[in-house]
């Protein structure tokens, strides 16, 4: 017996109805970011391995999905590597490209490749598919869609700000008002590390608070301490613990050290921005234990979670990443930027039921079918009701009524047209109302002006 088809995995098809819902999600995000200034670029699926490696860790790197050579080039497969157990070089020798893992590096290259045709700063926004080897699970594909706003060319934490704003905006158009943000900086954690002596292991120390959430604080102190013996155990476990420690306390723990004082500067300007006079429909929050694991954030780091559902983790996030560009040769050049993830945030919205009703619908309207004659009769004014932005469904086959009703309560369309032979000698139209099933009749003359005023 043949084995039924299905996706690979980690992947996904999508249903007209579950689309729907996806682009009324990206529909209110386009709309959103361009009422901030931003403006649309797009890039390939494909970039170079040497664009994507190093980017994102260790651990982000294992993640970028290889793509094999082709043709000739298979020849050139070191074997020797091979043999030796050592992979990297192996993976090397038989790939050169890869399948983008997020937005933001193909970005950082988009900028330096297309320096002197664009004017800094650079406001874009990019809703596009990328691709992650990750294990999959509840809320985590390996194929998924990121949507992505950036400010690259400026410094001012004013770009921050606006970033939180647009944040507030879009989920609060979405239905949601029980999100928190949560921000950081990477200056407020090296501190921490300097501290507590990690500096020599400040990727290791950020990495290891990063899984918090996921593995708990006994595990992340044994994580630290494995790569950093003399941690002051009770105090960092104090301090982990602490997630609504003020900003205005981390001074004096920061007193010898400019850019942490800086990095407590920059958060404590963005909370004053926030005050009684302007103010966010969701909370916005100080966590001390905030780190976003990729390597190429440098300053302000932000989280949106729901405070009611944590099952699903965050469904968005972003920072500031000064300089990324120069791994491109493109020298002191800031970004910031934040991420809407759409598959979570769908998620959320289907199981608490956020959609608006009409998203249901495949169609508005369905013509029954009464033979080619009678649709060629009424063939203008369909394209008059079409043009108007109707979404209107001919029915393709010259069955029994019944059969068509049917199919269109499966769609879930609110009106079915109904012109046979008896309307066409009376020159009228009647109008099926699927919710009611009451019918009304029209003259054909007045017929599209019925149907502007439904």
């Amino acid at each position: 017996m043949s084995k039924s088809p299905s996706n690979p995995k980690g992947t996904r098809d999508f249903l007209p109805l579950e689309l729907s819902k996806r682009n009324y999600i990206i529909n209110i995000l386009r709309k959103s970011f361009k009422n901030f200034g931003f403006s649309e670029i797009e890039t390939p699926a494909l970039e170079k391995n040497s664009t994507l490696l190093g980017k994102y860790g260790n651990e982000g790197d294992r993640l970028v999905f290889k793509i094999l050579n082709s043709g000739d080039k298979v020849k050139k497969a070191d074997f020797n590597s091979l043999e030796s157990n050592d992979l990297s070089s192996f993976t090397k020798s038989i790939s050169e490209k890869g399948l983008r893992y997020d937005l933001t590096v193909p970005l950082a290259r988009f900028v330096s490749q297309h320096q002197n045709n664009i004017a800094f700063p650079f406001k874009r926004f990019q809703i596009q598919n990328v691709w992650r080897a990750d294990r999959p699970q509840h809320g985590r594909f390996q194929e998924f869609t990121q949507c992505d706003a950036d400010v690259v060319g400026n410094k001012s934490i004013i770009q921050e700000i606006e970033l939180i704003k647009l944040y507030d905006s879009i989920f609060s158009q979405l239905g949601f008002n029980d999100l928190v943000f949560k921000i950081n900086h990477r200056g407020i954690l090296k501190g921490f590390a300097n501290h507590f002596g990690a500096n020599e292991k400040l990727t290791h120390f950020i990495t290891s608070i990063d899984k918090l959430d996921k593995i708990g604080i006994d595990k992340v102190i044994h994580e630290i301490k494995s790569q950093i013996k003399d941690v002051p155990v009770d105090e960092l476990k104090k301090l982990l613990s602490e997630r609504d420690v003020e900003l205005d306390s981390l001074k004096s723990l920061f007193s010898n050290n400019e850019d942490s004082l800086n990095a407590v500067n920059d958060l404590t300007e963005i909370f004053n921005f926030f005050s009684d006079q302007i103010k966010l429909n969701n909370e916005i929050r100080f966590d001390l234990t905030l780190a976003r694991g990729l390597n190429y954030y440098t300053g302000t780091i932000i989280e949106v979670c729901s405070k009611t559902n944590d099952r699903l983790g965050s469904i968005g996030g972003g920072g500031r990443y000064d300089d990324l560009t120069s791994l491109f040769n493109l020298k002191n050049i800031s970004g910031v930027g934040i991420s809407f993830g759409l598959d979570r945030i769908y998620l959320l919205m289907d199981e608490n039921n956020m959609f608006p009703a009409h998203l249901d619908k495949s169609f508005e309207f369905m013509v029954a079918n009464f033979g080619i004659e009678n649709l060629k009769k009424i063939s203008p004014y369909i394209d008059k009701l079409r043009n108007l932005n109707n979404e209107i469904f001919i029915y393709p086959d010259d069955v029994k009524l019944n059969k068509q009703f049917t199919f269109a309560n499966k769609h879930n369309a609110s009106f079915v047209i109904i012109y046979g032979d008896n309307e066409r000698k009376k020159d009228v139209v009647t109008l099926k109302n699927m919710q009611t099933g009451d019918q009304s009749t029209h003259e054909l003359s007045k017929f599209v002006s019925i149907i502007k005023k439904l």
